[in-house]
């Protein structure tokens, strides 16, 4: 067959673009951005004051021993830790974070400020002798263990400029050796980001490259077929747009932020798929736990023996983790989890050092011991009183308004909701076990938001007499039922800026009185929003070819099912061969009752149009990183039969709306 330069084929596979999430569950994919517009503009009210007070009242916050662990081993901090990418451009700037100081004031929780001071101590710090992190620089920790002749780095942060700049600060204050190994513990991105960053100090190409089983295949293909509203609701976990200050963003709970630079991997050459697998790495030996379907889908922890020390990864830390994050993830099992801390708490009972891939160290046999037992019980206790609960009838809000922590787990800052919380980490379990559907008939096929919104306000008397009524209960300190009756105003009319000025004051306070991070961050990101409207900073997804280049082909065709309009694609039936050349890899797209398919390409398929295209440039075009010069002109593509369909073909699928409105009604 004639083979033609597609032109109009390059501007129609735009389309297919993809829009990979970042950061995952250590729940980490959103971008940094410079301190940018208004946050709340009302200060703290009076029953705020009074809430953040009741809060100081029951825990010990003036207790320092967390800021002697945070400080113990310092050797360095830089004057100026600031990274730029290759553009100059500010990806990561720990002086945003310089108001975190002193007692915390009226508009931030004074649990959730104390853990922004504690992640706000930076540097390189001496764990043991022979165990090095590097902290603050990065929403993750970077840790270094002393090899025979080199360095075995764990987990080199997010992005490639942070783990360069990091790795660089450390060799002016260590050894100068080159990198001897390097371990992933788990597949969530600020654990491998940065990977790029140190490739130049690795001693050879053929260093170990360690990480758990399914690292490569978690860490390539998590997200990507709901990564656009992921990411989109990713950027109000972590307060993307908000300003870095007192009545803006303070931290994550789990660190600060993730620095958006350039993100890497490579392909492991070692995995750990059993508990109790035994390697000797430059010299060092190492006894690793395999913990999937935790923290991550893919995760391991390890014990060093010589040191005693166990590095927990992100399977424990010092705070309640997420069951379920708010950016959109399946959730996580609970039980299994609290079963694996346990299983590393009888594994490695001779530890006397704990470390993590967050947050700061433990010492002391017994004092890691019980920061296990804790965190163990803390999942255990939300997993056994939520089904205990729903057992009786409750559902899985009634379940999160009730259950409590009991006071030895409470008042223990390592347990306390700084990133997860008690009320969605139960409404989590409730989810895995019942699903969506409570019971009750009339949430089984409710009207939606957009058609009973008007209803509700007229039930209340009109717009004007709702928002009267809900500025009562707003100056009655009644925040939550105030943003519950002015959601229905705004979605039933989404121009009313009066009704949606007031919904954003309920969410200012209630951001305030917030203790997670990400509650903090989705409330006052949401009053922002109501505000100012939606932001316009997208995803540069670019940042993301490497990680892409090692992403299984059929993970774009999977994306790809998903944003058929199917609609458009009644009674078709075209079949499309994909080939790429330089991996002798050939996939078959086909339409069938509106549902397209793909498999592997056998011989005797028939395809209606053949696109032959190189790896590189496939992902390319995938990014928009391909030009029309990269595509017209390129012998890296043609096409084999019907130039036509295979436009028609790809006109069917469409590119997601990336920023499309949270807190107001979407209009397709």
């Amino acid at each position: 067959m004639r083979s033609v330069r597609p032109f109009r084929i390059f501007r129609q596979t735009s389309v297919i673009a993809i829009s990979l999430a970042i950061l995952a569950g250590c729940d980490n994919n959103q971008q940094n951005s410079a301190n940018v517009s208004l946050t709340a503009n009302n200060p703290a009210s009076h029953f705020t004051l009074a809430a953040n007070q009741a809060v100081a009242s029951r825990l010990p916050i003036a207790d320092q021993q967390d800021f002697r662990q945070a400080n113990r081993g310092l050797i360095a901090k830089p004057e100026s830790l600031e990274v730029r990418n290759d553009q100059g451009e500010i990806i990561w700037r720990i002086a945003d974070y310089d108001f975190v100081q002193g007692d915390a004031p009226a508009s931030v929780n004074p649990s959730l400020w104390r853990q922004a001071k504690l992640n706000n101590i930076h540097g390189l710090f001496e764990v043991q002798p022979g165990i090095y992190q590097l902290r603050g620089f990065d929403l993750s920790n970077m840790t270094l263990i002393e090899g025979k002749s080199g360095w075995i780095v764990i987990d080199p942060l997010t992005a490639k400029e942070t783990a360069k700049v990091a790795m660089d600060f450390a060799m002016q204050h260590l050894s100068e050796k080159p990198i001897s190994a390097i371990l992933f513990t788990h597949s969530h991105i600020d654990h491998f980001g940065g990977v790029l960053g140190l490739i130049d100090r690795a001693a050879n190409e053929d260093i170990p490259i360690i990480a758990p089983d399914g690292f490569l295949e978690e860490a390539t293909s998590e997200n990507i077929i709901a990564g656009t509203a992921m990411s989109r609701r990713a950027s109000f976990m972590y307060g993307r747009e908000l300003e870095r200050n007192e009545t803006g963003h303070v931290g994550s709970g789990l660190g600060k932020s993730p620095a958006f630079g350039t993100f890497g991997v490579v392909e492991p050459n070692t995995l750990i798929s059993k508990t109790g697998s035994e390697l000797t790495i430059d010299g060092v030996p190492f006894i690793f736990q395999y913990t999937p379907e935790s923290e991550a889908p893919a995760e391991m922890t390890f014990y060093l023996p010589k040191h005693k020390a166990f590095c927990g990864a992100e399977l424990v830390s010092r705070n309640m983790h997420n069951l379920y994050t708010l950016r959109g993830a399946k959730v996580r099992d609970a039980r299994k989890w609290s079963a694996y801390i346990n299983e590393a708490k009888d594994l490695f009972a001779d530890a006397d050092t704990y470390f993590a891939s967050h947050h700061w160290p433990i010492w002391g046999q017994e004092k890691v011991q019980t920061f296990l037992s804790q965190q163990r019980d803390t999942y255990k206790y939300i997993h056994d009183q939520t089904v205990r609960y729903l057992n009786n009838g409750l559902n899985g809000g009634e379940i999160a308004e009730r259950i409590q922590l009991p006071e030895t787990l409470a008042t223990n800052f390592s347990n306390r909701g700084y990133y997860g919380t008690l009320k969605h980490n139960s409404r989590a379990v409730y989810q895995a076990y019942m699903g969506w559907y409570d019971a009750n008939p009339a949430h089984l096929d409710p009207l939606p938001a957009s058609q009973s919104a008007s209803r509700y306000v007229e039930l209340a008397g009109g717009a004007q007499a709702l928002l009267t009524n809900a500025q009562k209960s707003v100056d009655n300190g009644e925040y939550r039922w105030a943003a519950e009756i002015l959601n229905h105003l705004v979605y039933a009319q989404p121009d009313n800026q009066a009704a949606k000025d007031l919904l954003a004051e309920a969410y200012d306070q209630l951001g305030f009185q917030a203790e997670s991070g990400p509650w903090r961050d989705v409330y006052l990101s949401a009053a922002k929003e109501l505000r100012q409207g939606t932001s316009q900073n997208g995803l540069d997804i670019t940042k993301m070819k490497d990680v892409m280049m090692h992403s299984p082909v059929s993970n774009f065709f999977d994306s790809m099912s998903v944003r058929l309009k199917a609609e458009d694609a009644v009674d078709k039936n075209w079949r499309i061969a994909i080939n790429f050349p330089d991996l002798k890899e050939a996939h078959l797209l086909w339409l069938e009752n509106s549902v397209m398919h793909h498999r592997a390409l056998r011989t005797n398929d028939k395809a209606d149009a053949t696109l032959n295209v190189e790896h590189e440039l496939f992902v390319d075009m995938l990014l928009g990183a391909a030009g029309i010069k990269e595509t017209l002109f390129s012998d890296r593509l043609t096409i084999d039969g019907s130039a036509l369909d295979l436009v028609r073909f790809f006109t069917l699928f469409e590119k997601p709306q990336n920023n499309f409105p949270i807190v107001t009604p979407v209009q397709l």
